[in-house]
């Protein structure tokens, strides 16, 4: 996977969630023997931050799937790289499959990758590397909403690194996404993360480092329906033309909006749409990201 293909699976790649509008309380009062007049009990009214709480696009969410809940994400981002000579863009695709390990406290998910990439009249299209995730839900409040769950990730070298959609190399990812509340209508997360490409570089055992950061806000103007604003840097380390190898920093904030709509059956949709913009020289200058979430049941709540 070259230095392109990198910075794409941090966008597309936002592994872990929870399916908040599926389980929210629900308060069920007692019968009791009151005087007719008595007013009856009244359930308790849904914050704007109850109703969507795992669908970010860039950043990650530090909320695990609910026990019995399982999420299918699909991404796509179109990415327009202005160069000198012909310019570069690309799409890339990726689909997350995200399911609880007999609790919220325990999660996996793997995700798939794909790419089309036009440069100067030619075009090229490949599948990326493979990702395997494993989450624990290590802190979180569900009154605040206050969430960590560090994540560790197992590259498989399934692109196809001769055409620049692969590394060629077994890879490893550590994140830690932190997220909380700041009153019933905001959201803020961030992120800190790294990733290690043993012999990926050029010549023999030449390992390649990348970090990574993330921050974003949220604000939720009803439960179904949020404006975002993300952030994410990417200090990378790829192979060069030369044979040696090159240091670049990507910084890219996305402004964008996401919508659930809740179905009977408890199963949530979410679209979001978001417009990504480079802050510095190796960065897409400029793109769209689509998002399409879909998770529901599959066992039945105790």
């Amino acid at each position: 996977m070259n230095r392109l293909a990198l910075a794409a699976a941090f966008l597309l790649m936002v592994p872990g969630a929870r399916a908040a509008s599926l389980d929210l309380p629900i308060q069920a009062a007692l019968l009791l023997e009151e005087p007719p007049s008595a007013p009856a009990p009244s359930a308790k009214p849904q914050r704007n931050v109850d109703g969507i709480m795992d669908n970010s696009f860039l950043v990650e969410e530090a909320y695990n799937q609910d026990a019995g809940v399982v999420q299918h994400i699909f991404n796509a981002v179109y990415g327009l790289n202005l160069l000198a000579g012909p310019d570069e863009n690309r799409t890339d695709f990726s689909f997350t499959q995200e399911w609880p390990v007999f609790s919220q406290t325990h999660q996996f998910s793997y995700t798939l990758f794909g790419s089309t990439i036009h440069t100067g009249g030619r075009s090229e299209s490949g599948f990326g590397d493979m990702m395997l995730n494993y989450r624990y839900q290590a802190y979180f409040d569900e009154q605040t909403l206050t969430a960590l769950a560090p994540r560790f990730t197992l590259i498989l070298p399934t692109g196809d690194a001769s055409r620049g959609f692969g590394n060629d190399t077994v890879g490893y990812q550590w994140a830690l996404p932190f997220s909380t509340t700041l009153g019933d209508s905001w959201f803020v997360h961030a992120n800190a993360g790294l990733t290690f490409l043993p012999n990926a570089g050029p010549g023999q055992r030449h390992d390649l480092l990348n970090y990574n950061l993330g921050a974003s806000a949220i604000y939720a103007l009803s439960p179904k329906f949020n404006l975002m604003l993300e952030w994410i840097g990417l200090w990378q380390e790829s192979p060069d033309n030369t044979g040696g190898t090159s240091y670049d920093f990507e910084s890219v904030i996305s402004p964008g909006f996401r919508q659930a709509f809740n179905f009977s059956n408890g199963s949530q949709l979410v679209l979001g749409l978001a417009v990504p913009m480079g802050l510095t020289g190796p960065a897409a200058d400029f793109g769209a990201f689509v998002y399409v979430s879909f998770e529901h049941r599959f066992l039945k709540a105790k």
